[in-house]
């Protein structure tokens, strides 16, 4: 999980959140050496008193539970998979405690499943939903139907600050805490869709997003899936049966794998994503006009500046759509962490510009790093002559 949490606005997270946080990161990695396994943590929707919606008189709460036990026990097979259910039985858990079950794991995806309603027993089709602002009014209400169910929590307006599902606005400071994986937890998404689309022929709903607090503290990629609609007679009957939710199993499974492989691709396609001609042409200009104004170069030999974004106990590929758009980055791991970098300039003056950009990308706590023949240095010595 992320340890220096880059947040356009921090002040939204009450600052046990954030202490929260940053214990648990470090739990995780004290106790953990290299991880082998990609961890998939699977979240049956509802169970015990929370029957989910009744379309059709079905019951969500079953429904989800038997997909995600067929899918756990064919990603099982996988030696390189590690399998992990918030509850592999009729009980109820708390939105909050699935999160942490994910992260307590490491996990490395986290999938929740569901079934969708609808007032109009005309809609079908199975979605597929990241965390983000709502979009539509339809979204709203999947999101609105899916975290009513902290109302059957004790003590709920504490536990969640004063989160009210029937209010839009809330949804903001969910955002936050899912921000920086957004980028992949929309691709395992999209993964996801089009393999429901391509192996089932279902309606193609697309990728959403919608403030569901299941996914708010999740440390790592996530996803929650509407398999379809029981108000639908004809969907709810085929969910409902034992061969609807086999199919289902089948096809999620089969877009996990191909996201993990996809991920895999783009992790060791290279250690830096180089900038673009344009970002490259600018940087070039740059730095030949700080040479004429300083006579940093006498002392400057073999240092360079780059920009210091983020920092995981996750090896995450250098995409642009990992890193809010950035290009031109690099990482490197230090003990258990990963730290990530943007840019790598050689003049300090370069590197500030480097920094505001990283700033207006959203990392508003970035700072710069010196390195002397790949060696980290203390800045000051960076920028001083001795």
């Amino acid at each position: 999980m992320f340890l220096l949490v880059m947040k356009k606005n921090p002040s939204f997270w009450p600052l046990s959140y954030l202490i929260i946080a940053f214990l648990m990161g470090w739990s995780s990695l004290a106790g953990q050496q290299s991880k082998d396994a990609f961890v998939v943590v699977l979240d049956a929707g509802h169970g015990g008193k929370d029957d989910g919606n009744r379309g059709n008189g079905y019951f969500e709460k079953h429904i989800a539970l038997n997909i995600t036990k067929s899918i756990g026990a064919q990603l099982a097979k996988q030696k390189d998979i590690k399998v992990i259910f918030t509850r592999k039985d009729d009980r109820f858990i708390e939105l909050k405690n699935r999160a942490k079950i994910a992260n307590q794991a490491n996990a490395d995806l986290f999938i929740s499943i569901h079934c969708d309603a609808f007032t109009s027993p005309k809609a079908y089709g199975a979605g597929t939903f990241v965390l983000g602002l709502h979009r539509t009014k339809d979204n709203f209400r999947i999101a609105q139907k899916e975290n009513s169910v902290i109302f059957l929590e004790d003590d709920y307006e504490t536990t969640y600050d004063g989160f009210d599902p029937n209010n839009p606005e809330s949804v903001i400071s969910l955002l936050l805490m899912q921000e920086t994986y957004q980028g992949q937890s929309i691709e395992a998404a999209s993964t996801i869709q089009k393999s429901f689309v391509r192996n089932l022929k279902r309606k193609d709903r697309t990728v959403k997003q919608a403030g569901f607090l299941v996914l708010r503290e999740t440390y790592m990629p996530s996803v929650l899936v509407e398999v379809g609609f029981l108000t639908n007679k004809k969907e709810g009957q085929y969910l409902n049966s034992k061969k609807g939710q086999q199919e289902m199993a089948t096809t999620i499974t089969r877009a996990i794998l191909n996201y993990k492989n996809q991920l895999a691709a783009s992790v060791s396609s290279g250690e830096v994503l180089d900038m673009s001609p344009i970002e490259k042409a600018t940087t070039a200009v740059v730095e030949k006009e700080e040479a004429k104004t300083t006579n940093s170069q006498a002392f400057n030999k073999g240092i360079v500046f780059k920009v210091q974004i983020a920092a995981s106990s996750k090896m995450l590929a250098l995409t642009k759509s990992n890193f809010k758009g950035l290009k031109g980055l690099s990482r490197q791991k230090s003990g258990n962490l990963y730290r990530y970098f943007y840019g790598e300039v050689k003049q300090y003056k370069a590197a500030e510009r480097l920094k505001q950009k990283a700033v207006k990308a959203g990392y508003e706590h970035a700072f710069l790093v010196a390195f002397k023949d790949g060696v980290k240095i203390n800045i000051s010595d960076a920028i001083s002559p001795k």
